[in-house]
């Protein structure tokens, strides 16, 4: 039986680095986003029903998150349908990630880990954390949002001090030497844990 160890943190807080730390060290990883990329990608299980109920989405065969984020913007009833297609999709491929995966541990890289009820599926939780000044600072510097749009995707999100404290563990992704060594820890206790079990 694999252990289940979901991953969150809020944007900018280094969670897609300290993903690739612990697929470093043997641990299988699934990330919700790949999932969703997944899923609107060309020939992806969302394309079709989605076309259904927002036609102006769909451009090349493929979902646009930009036109849905639009059509959305202009009919807010549409995000709940969207998830009713979205998510039981995206369940399914985390379903069939554990099915095939033969990793002692399962990294869950879930950003709405809490937010969604999803922590109840996990055996132990990891959070990133970083000052919320270097936290802006590092989505600045991608210079792939506007303060604006940072505002608000950081207004959604549950404060980082209340996903700190809901966690198992804590990362503080100040330095990569400093978090490495942290996840290699986190690692070194799960597997001790399954080892006596």
């Amino acid at each position: 039986m694999s252990f289940r160890l979901g991953l969150t943190g809020s944007i900018g807080m280094g969670k897609s680095t300290t993903a690739q730390m612990f697929v470093d060290l043997g641990c299988a990883l699934w990330d919700a986003d790949a999932a969703v990329h997944r899923l609107y990608a060309k020939g992806g299980a969302a394309v079709a029903p989605m076309a259904e109920i927002c036609p102006a989405a769909i451009v090349d065969g493929a979902i646009s998150r930009d036109q849905l984020r639009e059509a959305i913007q202009m009919d807010a009833s549409l995000l709940a349908k969207i998830e009713a297609i979205v998510h039981p999709l995206v369940a399914e491929d985390r379903r069939d990630f554990v099915a095939k995966s033969e990793s002692d541990i399962l990294v869950f890289d879930i950003p709405i880990l809490f937010e969604t009820g999803g922590n109840a599926a996990m055996d132990a939780v990891v959070c990133v954390s970083i000052p919320a000044e270097l936290q802006r600072k590092r989505v600045m510097a991608r210079g792939t949002m506007s303060e604006a749009q940072f505002e608000q995707i950081h207004a959604k999100q549950m404060p980082n001090e209340d996903k700190v404290a809901k966690s198992d563990y804590v990362v503080l992704t100040d330095t990569l030497d400093h978090a490495r060594a942290q996840v290699e820890k986190i690692v070194q206790t799960i597997r001790g844990q399954l080892a006596d079990a």
